[in-house]
């Protein structure tokens, strides 16, 4: 093993994508303890990323990029790194890690400017694996940890989600210690195909009032998406949409016993923090849960029994929308029970 001291990885992407890199800092802190890990990513992943005990300091990319080129050479040199990981690739990164003279670089195979930018390159395609995304993630890491075995369910241990902001009073207060606390999070901002709010109004309607206290979350945008079919219809859900910021809402989801919702950032988070998080996927690859399915000690997932993308090019999927309320109802209800 070579003595490291500082290691960036570099996931300048979406929140499900950071969560699903996390375990990757807590594999290369395992096996070297003296290693700081910085996390260059971007201004809105921040908090998930300091949620996780296994990140030393994170680097704000939106910042950087502002910057003149000769000021972000010189920003990326004053971090002394000894090797950077190019988890997403960014041309830009990997040609900047270059200028900044970090003496190990390593990338993909599949792109081709890794082959002029990096000096170690994991053959890697992600378009044509089978493997999950946190897998994929790992293999990066083999230049630095060689063979590594790590069985896919065993992947949560590393998350290190331990540093949690407290919850507020207020908010501590709306959670019902007699019922099964569950968030909905029916949008995703685009990022993922949606059950759509039709399933989740029919959902709200037929879990039982005395076993579940119900909260939707999302943006304020999202909320006002909702208020027709979900909020203005069920006076006894808890409107939560557009109230937290991203750290205040990863210290709700750890309060609260559950989440549903397709695949978006709080329902890694969920997985992440050890909650019931049921995520509703379509059966498209790479969108599958195969590949992106919520990893977490009590997380789990729906998708149609069947290969198909006659959707592919639509936002919409038939395939995830027929998973019936019903089959989301039978397992919260297991999971009051159990």
């Amino acid at each position: 093993m070579m003595s490291l001291k500082r290691i960036i990885l570099s996931r300048t992407d979406s929140i499900g994508d950071v969560i699903l890199t996390l375990p990757l800092a807590g594999i290369l802190k395992k096996k070297m303890p003296e290693a700081e890990i910085y996390f260059l990513g971007r201004t809105y992943t921040r908090d998930v990323v300091e949620t996780s005990k296994n990140v030393d300091y994170f680097i704000d990319w939106n910042e950087i990029s502002k910057l003149t080129p000769e000021e972000q050479e010189s920003r990326i040199e004053t971090l002394k790194a000894d090797v950077i990981i190019h988890v997403f690739p960014v041309k830009e990164i990997a040609f900047l890690a270059k200028k900044a003279n970090i003496p190990l670089r390593i990338g993909a195979t599949g792109r081709w400017y890794h082959y002029f930018a990096c000096n170690k390159l994991v053959p890697l395609s992600r378009r044509n694996s089978g493997l999950h995304e946190a897998q994929l993630n790992l293999k990066l890491a083999l230049p630095l940890t060689g063979t590594l075995e790590i069985d896919l369910y065993a992947i949560p241990d590393y998350y290190g989600f331990s540093k949690v902001l407290p919850l507020k009073e207020a908010d501590q207060k709306r959670l019902n210690t007699t019922k099964f606390n569950l968030i909905l999070h029916p949008k995703s901002k685009g990022s993922a195909r949606e059950w759509g709010l039709e399933n989740f109004a029919r959902l709200i309607e037929i879990l039982p009032k005395d076993k579940f206290e119900i909260f939707i979350t999302g943006t304020k945008e999202e909320g006002e998406l909702a208020k027709k079919d979900l909020l203005e219809k069920h006076s006894h859900i808890v409107d939560l949409t557009g109230q937290f910021s991203l750290k205040e809402l990863i210290g709700f989801i750890n309060g609260a016993d559950g989440l549903v919702s397709a695949s978006t950032g709080p329902l890694h988070i969920a997985a992440a923090l050890g909650k019931h998080a049921l995520g509703i996927y379509p059966p498209i690859r790479p969108m599958h849960p195969g590949r992106w399915a919520p990893l977490g000690k009590q997380a789990d997932y729906f998708v149609a029994d069947k290969t198909c993308s006659k959707c592919r090019k639509s936002n919409q999927c038939e395939c995830m929308e027929s998973i019936s309320p019903e089959l989301v109802k039978q397992k919260l209800l297991s999971l009051v029970s159990g």
